[in-house]
């Protein structure tokens, strides 16, 4: 059986710490954190604080050439992933496993594009993680990587090494049937329930309350999703959304997305990934998206305001 002795990480942030302890006690050295310049001494220095417990992992730079990892992981956003794929040249060769665990359905086309399309696993991660100031929190009884190729009826050998890392490694997972619906799925999620979050300025709890109005936007802009989806032969429907309605109403009440976080924070987000992906598939596949087109607007003059351009 295939082994993974082996494995870069890039992307050290909410999603990154979910599987970086867990990767750091089993591999020990073996395991890489890539960062350049001033991040590498910052995390040399500081180390990283995870459910309030420190963190020193070892941290390579770009440049270092230290052989090719067994697999290489992309947890950054995907506003730093033309960055990263560079970063990662040194780290991936011809038999390096890959896996994303960016949000969105387009990462995984980007990086086979740069390196080696094959090898390229099909990922998603869903954890509730907070990041402020370095310090990161989730739930340690929740969290979960979804992974594989894009079907599973029966694992490949690339699964079944990631599988086994995973189980050594004592890290949430789960290896869907149909992965290409998993991923579609969270997407689904994030264009609908992310963006609202961010635009009104409200968590979670918004969904529980405003059934007439919050509620609404956020099935239509799934329902742009599913259509969308639908067109590009994956297996999204009605069913999904009604599914997700009990779902999104028990969700922590205070909890806040990733792009609510971001413009609190006065950070880019990854709208493009959002918003814009579902505007251009749109138009590929002849589905209109008047709900994401707004959003897109709206999120971007939030991104304009925190730029000072309104002071």
């Amino acid at each position: 059986m295939r082994e993974i002795k082996t494995v870069s990480l890039i992307g050290l942030g909410a999603i990154g710490a979910f599987a970086a302890p867990g990767l750091n006690q089993l591999l020990g050295e073996n395991f890489r954190i890539i960062a350049g310049s001033d991040r590498k001494k910052r995390l040399e220095t500081n180390g990283v604080i995870i459910n309030e417990k420190h963190y020193q992992f070892h941290v390579v730079a770009p440049e270092e050439e230290t052989g090719y990892a067994d697999l290489a992981i992309f947890a950054v956003k995907n506003t730093q992933l033309s960055q990263a794929i560079k970063d990662m040249r040194n780290q991936i060769g011809p038999d390096t496993i890959v896996m994303s665990l960016l949000n969105g359905v387009t990462s995984e086309k980007h990086i086979g594009a740069a390196f080696y399309p094959e090898n390229v696993l099909v990922s998603v991660i869903r954890v509730p993680s907070l990041n402020q100031n370095g310090r990161i929190r989730y739930p340690e009884e929740s969290g979960m990587i979804s992974f594989g190729e894009a079907r599973n009826e029966k694992l490949s050998d690339k699964v079944k090494a990631v599988k086994r890392l995973f189980d050594l490694a004592d890290i949430r997972y789960e290896i869907p049937e149909d992965m290409l619906r998993n991923m579609w799925l969270k997407y689904m999620t994030n264009v609908s329930e992310n963006q609202l979050c961010a635009i009104l300025g409200v968590p979670y709890k918004g969904f529980a309350v405003s059934l007439d109005h919050i509620e609404v936007m956020r099935e239509t802009a799934a329902r742009e999703v599913i259509a969308i989806a639908q067109k590009k032969g994956i297996h999204l429907s009605d069913r999904d959304l009604e599914e997700r309605i009990g779902i999104v109403r028990k969700l922590l009440p205070q909890g806040k997305p990733s792009t609510l976080q971001d413009i609190e924070a006065g950070r880019k987000t990854e709208v493009e990934t959002f918003a814009g992906d579902v505007i251009r598939m749109g138009r590929e596949v002849g589905v209109a998206t008047p709900y994401n087109e707004i959003f897109y607007h709206m999120i971007c003059a939030l991104e304009e305001k925190n730029e000072g351009k309104f002071d």
